[in-house]
């Protein structure tokens, strides 16, 4: 037990900062070394899942002697004799799966102390210097000892109020996968309403001055958990770690795939069907377009209402028009159609949307997408701050007709994902978002399969540093606007920086592709002028001035 790192663990948590770890699945205490080598937080050698031995568990636990990484282990289950040897080897503390009741937390905690006020019986182990210092460390141990209860039931969380109260116990853990299974959501990490359910808990545990703590899947999800409240935010597992660094590599060759339970490879490594090039029928009859943030054509639509327009029939785009449109503080344009569909997804600022009646108060970073000759308006709620917004239509000629019918308004709930047979909300804070390999995340907000009939579709793209797009082409135009960190774009051999709301215009079958050659993460809007998300890889030479296929 390593006093110190214990003191400036807790010191951390009270102070209300993040402490970060790792969890230990592999042999190897190498990793833990790694791991105190970097200055982390915490270590959790996993003992409940996978197939480390006791011998393996204690030579992690000697890799952060005399260190400051606090060293817990996770114990298979809530059992007096593994708690008993986990501490006797000299594990900072304990993790214990599945806690539901208060009485199974007390228990717990009485496995873990020294009589009188547990009932732990004192060896000659690790922990008290191999019987050398028994007096010393049975002293203080109670004082200090880690217990971290999992919350990982619906059951445990019916009963937070009750295991807030057992003393001894200043943190818990969650673990989201275990507890969507209980809800009914198996081999999903937070299935539908869990996240919610889980945040409902925290809040509770927050309000009772307790600390919580939870796995982060990407490193975006990282500042998402702290905002939320997590202090003890486990950076990702040892395996999981090293997967998402060798996929992020085998994504920059285009070779990154899922994989399989069987632990075969179902597909050649190497993408073996990409076509060396695009089919002469697919010659471009234009060049890209790249358009700086402010380079558009502006066009006022209402007073206070500015369009500036990025990619549309003045960059000779086909059937599709995207740009930036800024509304004023209190500005409004009125109940309007479009022969054409429209996507709107707010950047900044507070949105209000009403869709035949129908209200939705949108956050930065939610779409909505309104299907052609559907009346609407859009306002901003901001008496004081702009709003800005993306916007996409159909057509790289939209129209706008007014509107003069008057709608009952209905309130829609705030996490209503629409109407059916019309407009699809997709709100940016709860959403889930697909990994496309380790260093990708991807949003769809709207095609024909969500939504039939559309005439384009489109999403959001998250790039991590590193993250990169192999070379494809595609049979319709598209936009991207970098809306977050700064972008590579590569047509063919031409090289462009893009940031700050930049456009590039994409005509069909020029070879391309997007990288994240930065230190911070990198985000787009895409848009495609066809009604599904599809791309075509092809040669990576293709995208050079000397495999150019149309040069």
């Amino acid at each position: 037990m390593k006093k110190a790192a214990l003191k400036k663990l807790r010191g951390k948590l009270r102070a209300g900062d993040s402490v970060y770890g790792l969890w230990i699945t592999l042999e190897s205490p190498s990793i833990t070394e790694m791991a105190v080598a970097l200055g982390l937080d915490w270590v959790v050698v996993d003992a409940e899942h996978g197939h480390l031995d006791w011998k393996e568990i204690v030579e992690h636990l000697r890799a952060t002697v005399r260190s400051e990484t606090v060293a817990l282990v996770r114990l298979a289950e809530l059992n007096g004799g593994l708690i008993k040897r986990a501490l006797d080897i000299g594990a900072d503390g304990v993790i214990i799966p599945w806690v539901e009741t208060a009485e199974q937390l007390r228990q717990a905690v009485a496995f873990a102390q020294y009589p009188p006020e547990g009932v732990r019986g004192i060896g000659a182990e690790r922990a008290t210097a191999w019987g050398q210092c028994l007096q010393d460390h049975t002293n203080e141990a109670n004082e200090h000892i880690l217990l971290v209860p999992l919350i990982e039931t619906v059951t445990a969380g019916r009963n937070i109020n009750e295991l807030i109260q057992v003393p001894g116990v200043d943190l818990f853990f969650f673990g989201p996968a275990d507890y969507s299974s209980t809800a009914g959501f198996r081999g999903q990490w937070e299935g539908p309403g869990v996240a919610e359910q889980l945040l409902s808990i925290q809040h509770a545990l927050r309000r009772a001055g307790k600390h919580c703590g939870v796995i982060a899947t990407s490193d975006r999800n990282i500042i998402e958990r702290v905002a939320q409240g997590f202090q003890m935010i486990g950076l990702g597992s040892d395996c999981g770690l090293l997967l998402r660094s060798l996929r992020a590599t085998l994504g920059w060759i285009g070779c990154d795939r899922p994989m399989s339970t069987s632990l075969v490879p179902e597909t050649p490594l190497l993408p073996a069907l990409a076509p060396d090039m695009p089919p002469a029928s697919l010659r471009p009859d234009r060049l890209e377009s790249i358009s700086a943030a402010g380079s558009g054509k502006r066009v006022e639509l209402a007073d206070g209402v500015v369009f500036e327009c990025m990619v549309g029939a003045h960059n000779h785009a086909q059937k599709l028009t995207t740009g930036i449109t800024t509304f004023q503080p209190n500005s409004k344009l009125p109940y309007h159609v479009h022969l054409c569909s429209e996507s709107i997804t707010l950047l900044r600022g507070r949105l209000v949307v009403e869709v035949e009646g129908r209200v939705y108060i949108l956050a930065p970073n939610s779409n909505i997408t309104i299907p052609r000759e559907t009346a609407h308006c859009v306002e901003n709620a901001s008496e004081t701050e702009p709003a800005v917004l993306h916007v996409a239509f159909g057509s790289h000629e939209p129209s706008r007709a007014l509107v003069h019918q008057l709608y009952p308004k209905i309130v829609m709930d705030s996490e209503c994902a629409g109407h059916p047979g019309a407009e699809r909300v997709t709100l940016g804070a709860t959403v889930k978002r697909t990994v496309a390999g380790l260093t990708m995340e991807v949003v769809d907000f709207f095609s024909s399969d969500l939504m039939p009939g559309i005439e384009m579709s489109g999403g959001y793209a998250l790039f991590q540093p590193g993250g990169r797009l192999p070379s494809h082409f595609h049979n319709f135009d598209e936009s991207i606007c970098i809306i977050e960190g700064t972008a590579t774009c590569v047509v063919e051999g031409r090289r462009y920086v893009m940031a700050g709301g930049s456009t590039a215009l994409q005509p069909r079958g020029r070879v391309h592709y997007f990288a994240n050659d930065s230190s911070d993460p990198m985000a787009m809007i895409w848009v495609y002028g066809g009604p599904m998300p599809e791309h075509i890889v092809v040669a990576e030479s293709c995208a050079t001035v000397e495999g150019s296929p149309w040069r």
